[in-house]
């Protein structure tokens, strides 16, 4: 055992601890790298937070597996829309709260559709239209429509694109479901009777099939006296595709 002598010449060793640095205060945080990112750039968050310093550039969008086709053959669809007065369409929200028809007002609607020669009751259009813009010099006004035409157990069609109260258009066909899964093109909308009765020629590409034959007809040649056949208004049950949509 060492006595007591010996333990007083050990001298202590002094280690050197490294100094702990002090929190910051609150008020001394900056967050001005968060505030300072450009709304014109777009950060990947999985690059931002894990792949900091990787030089790889971001994985590349793999092509669909089934690609539309661009030389698709069109298939041609006629459709009467006729506003028969018994739906309460359209209804007018006027949300410029302006006398006159300006940007932002509203048109909800829904009416009757039937085939182009006016012998069967398919269904309904719903949809809206957007004032864009009044043209007074031309007595009428431009709108942005956005809406569906229903055929019952066949599906539905979806378009979308300029609706001018005086004078034709082409609109968007942006997709549908039933027979017309996978359906793009366009459609031309003539006015016959603002806003009573209107006539569709569908130009229809990447549908599976050929459309049932109870869709394609000759159409009537469209005029502001067309009216539907007496049985396909009053929905005989021989004037009606399947499950019409009412």
């Amino acid at each position: 055992m060492a006595s007591s002598a010996s333990l007083k010449a050990l001298s202590p060793v002094n280690l050197p601890y490294p100094k702990t640095p002090s929190c910051p205060k609150p008020q001394d945080l900056q967050f001005s790298g968060f505030q300072s990112f450009p709304t014109t750039h777009h950060f990947r968050a999985t690059a931002f937070f894990f792949n900091k310093g990787n030089k790889q550039s971001p994985p590349q969008s793999q092509p669909s597996d089934s690609p539309r086709p661009t030389s698709a053959e069109a298939q041609e669809l006629y459709v009467y829309e006729i506003n028969e007065r018994d739906r309460g369409s359209p209804a007018y929200l006027r949300l410029s709260q302006k006398e006159v028809n300006s940007l932002g007002d509203l048109v909800p609607f829904s009416n009757k559709i039937y085939t182009g020669d006016l012998q069967k009751r398919l269904g309904i259009t719903a949809g809206i239209c957007l004032l864009i813009q009044h043209v007074p010099e031309k007595k009428g006004d431009r709108y942005e429509a956005i809406y569906s035409f229903y055929f019952g157990d066949y599906g539905h069609l979806s378009v979308q694109g300029p609706y001018l109260t005086y004078e034709d258009t082409y609109l968007a066909v942006t997709g549908g479901s039933g027979v017309f899964d996978g359906a793009y093109g366009q459609v031309k909308l003539q006015q016959l009777v603002f806003p009573f009765k209107l006539f569709y020629t569908f130009y229809l590409k990447g549908l599976k099939a050929a459309l049932p034959a109870e869709l394609v007809c000759k159409p009537t040649t469209p005029s502001p006296s067309v009216e539907p056949s007496p049985a396909a208004k009053a929905c005989d049950p021989q004037s009606v595709i399947p499950n019409f949509t009412n």
